[in-house]
């Protein structure tokens, strides 16, 4: 009886938007893979209190093939697709394994957080590639084969070639923190660079907490403001619909909000999401009336040579703190309750 096709067979022409997404989520060093004919989905996640995704649609792959488990016996169902667990710095590691460059170094990465062996890795491939900058690097392919295999990456680019094969765990959980998108209390379109900026703006004053409050006003006047609050004292960031002329684009496209609403969360979660801040170009931020914030990233590739192509998401979702509470615990939000959509 002949063997079952591998699993999962998937590869992309571009190394190198496989770890600018990546990277976005990796605050953890570990993450659920869920495999699936539609594409891949990574998650990572801070305890219950905090989780992001990232989806890699079939469409960003040169090809992908997907062939379903078997069912045990001919009368069971065809089992439900694969979700396993595996170290993701070891796969970021397996993608960068040709020194590309750090698609988030923009925004000012710290050059610390980079081991000796890495940057002499980096400074080599600058040494000796040929690749002119922002041009396709790498060619990756991945493979599953299925329950209790390995993830295999394979790796090539001007003729050298190295695969790694990533030990898979069984998932521990495969609950996500809930959001209700029927019941939102606030929902807005921004830039995600004004996003950025904030956060990089209230980091300064080395805050425990941020708290989100929404004022619906006249469709010129909403209002959402950022107030960061820690042991030096308190700051506020304000946004507006209403633009200055000068302004090229608003930078709250879209704002609703029933009523007044405001949630606070521990100011690290939201910090962690800075690199996906950097990458994108929008990012939709919601709360629901529990006070869940999600925080959904629109990462535009350069990749993508056709309209709807080349375009990713990435999600982030925060468990707000209990009114009250300093930043150490969390429970189940203080958001203001708002009409059903």
């Amino acid at each position: 009886m002949a063997s079952h096709p591998p699993l999962l067979t998937a590869v992309s022409s571009s190394a190198r938007q496989l770890l600018l997404l990546l990277r976005c989520i990796s605050f953890s060093k570990k993450s659920r893979v869920r495999i699936s004919a539609e594409g891949i989905r990574f998650s990572t996640e801070e305890g219950s209190i905090m989780e992001a995704f990232v989806f890699l649609e079939k469409s960003l792959f040169t090809s992908y093939t997907y062939n379903a488990p078997p069912p045990l016996s001919s009368q069971e169902d065809v089992p439900a697709p694969p979700y396993l667990e595996i170290n993701l710095t070891a796969l970021l590691e397996t993608l960068n394994i040709f020194g590309l460059s750090d698609p988030a170094s923009a925004m000012g990465k710290r050059g610390g957080e980079y081991d000796s062996f890495a940057t002499h890795r980096l400074n080599r491939h600058n040494a000796f590639s040929t690749h002119a900058l922002g041009m396709p690097a790498g060619i990756c392919t991945f493979s599953y084969a299925g329950s209790g295999s390995p993830l295999s990456i394979h790796m090539s680019e001007s003729g050298v070639t190295t695969t790694c094969d990533l030990t898979t765990y069984e998932a521990s959980t495969t609950e996500e923190i809930p959001f209700n998108r029927d019941s939102l209390a606030l929902k807005t379109i921004m830039r995600a660079s004004s996003l950025l900026d904030t956060v990089t703006e209230l980091s300064s004053m080395n805050p425990e907490t941020i708290t989100i409050t929404a004022t619906p006003g006249s469709a010129a006047s909403n209002n959402i403001s950022f107030t960061s609050t820690g042991s030096l004292g308190s700051a506020t960031v304000d946004f507006t619909t209403n633009t200055p002329l000068s302004t090229t684009a608003p930078i709250l496209e879209t704002f609703q909000c029933p009523r007044k609403t405001s949630a606070s969360f521990k100011f690290g979660l939201v910090k962690a999401a800075q690199r996906a801040m950097a990458s994108a170009t929008k990012v939709s931020l919601r709360l629901d009336g529990e006070g869940v914030l999600s925080l959904q990233f629109l990462v535009e590739l350069v990749e993508g040579k056709e309209e709807g192509e080349g375009v990713a998401f990435v999600d982030f979702r925060v468990v707000p703190l209990f009114e009250g509470e300093d930043g150490e615990g969390h429970g189940e939000g203080n958001g203001g309750s708002s009409d059903e959509e």
